[in-house]
């Protein structure tokens, strides 16, 4: 990523092209003091300098809305001339000539055919300057070092890479900033998973974010491949997996599949209109999804506390709830270990009637007497 390389010294407010398309105003200001020094007491200096700071003021106004309008460009893939000028404020002939100016600096600006006309910050040879404010850039540092040690097969020297470079540009009260979360912030390591491979993980961003359906080949939890049609909604990070949620076409409803088990087949397909999504938080919706997947052992168990008091209890990945009357519910959960299950359903602090499996009862038999020899005298 080339985040404002080659102009350290500029980067104050924004970290990358800023400095670049303010250089030439920078040159204009520069001009402006030459002309009062030479020329100080001359007939024709009063008209010299509002000459040239009119012209300082016109190309800093075009610079700054240039950095507005490449902001506004990575922002979203599509963007309608209309809107663009009532964003920055300009008639639409002005977005046009902007636009002009911007492909001229090298950045690949598409445009879209019809009545309205737009616009898409397309891909060149070579990533142009990003423009990210302080926030953005202390999230990119941060998000870098995380990666380093992540389940994202093969990226960890690239984030590195990618980490050195954006600390070069970095002014230094942001470099400071990323480096003192990262002495501070200790990562305790997480247990061995499945990796992810980092081009199924953007291709998947892209459909994701540009509404388009795509097929792929899926095997699941016990080795079966098959062929699946979806609309892709948002992707989840749940520990160290990644998990897409998609609208299944061909089962006609909601799915949530394991990344690292789908093979993405290119190209992807047409656009579509997004549906209602299942629930308010994603992350919550795969989490209970991901919680009653198949385990070793499956259980049914009816806790004596609402529903509502049990879910304040347990993780959200612990099983799904469901409520039967005021003072009762539901837990669908398992395990690959019974006698795990039978510890944790004791942790709960409260009293339970297991439904389902057999195994489950005798394990939980077992554990009671257990318990009960430990506590006599």
């Amino acid at each position: 990523m080339r985040c404002g390389t080659g102009f350290p010294q500029y980067a104050q407010g924004r970290v990358g092209a800023s400095a670049w398309l303010a250089s030439a105003a920078g040159s204009v200001a520069g001009s402006a003091m030459s002309v009062k020094s030479r020329y100080r007491g001359a007939p024709t200096c009063g008209r010299i300098l509002a000459a040239a700071g009119a012209t300082l003021r016109l190309m800093l106004q075009t610079s700054a809305r240039l950095l507005r309008l490449l902001s506004l460009l990575e922002s979203r893939r599509d963007w309608g001339g209309p809107e663009l000028a009532e964003r920055l404020g300009v008639s639409v002939r002005t977005v046009r000539r902007d636009v002009d100016k911007l492909r001229e600096l090298g950045y690949p600006v598409a445009a879209a055919t019809g009545t309205l006309g737009g616009y898409r910050l397309g891909a060149g040879a070579a990533l142009p300057p990003l423009l990210l404010d302080d926030e953005e850039a202390v999230a990119v540092g941060v998000a870098l070092r995380t990666a380093a040690g992540g389940a994202v097969t093969g990226i960890e020297e690239t984030a590195l890479s990618a980490m050195t470079k954006l600390e070069q540009v970095l002014p230094p009260r942001l470099r400071h900033r990323v480096r003192a979360l990262n002495v501070s912030v200790l990562r305790v390591p997480a247990a061995a998973g499945p990796t992810v491979d980092p081009q199924v993980l953007t291709t998947l961003a892209a459909v994701c974010r540009d509404t388009e359906r795509v097929r792929f080949d899926y095997r699941s939890h016990d080795g079966d491949d098959t062929v699946r049609t979806v609309e892709p909604y948002r992707l989840v990070a749940w520990g160290r997996r990644w998990y897409l949620v998609a609208y299944d076409l061909d089962r006609d409803d909601w799915r949530t599949f394991r990344v690292d088990r789908i093979t993405p087949r290119i190209p992807t397909g047409p656009r579509f209109t997004p549906r209602p999504l299942p629930a308010d938080d994603l992350a919550e919706y795969v989490a209970r999804r991901v919680s009653t997947a198949p385990w070793r052992y499956q259980a049914t168990v009816r806790v004596l506390v609402g529903a509502d008091e049990l879910a304040k209890r347990m993780p959200a990945s612990a099983g799904q709830i469901d409520p039967v009357d005021e003072h009762s519910c539901l837990l669908r959960t398992g395990a690959d270990n019974i006698d795990m299950l039978a510890v944790y359903l004791g942790m709960f602090g409260a009293d339970f009637e297991v439904l389902d499996p057999p195994e489950l009862v005798t394990a939980v038999a077992a554990l009671a007497d257990r318990y009960a020899r430990a506590a006599r005298p």
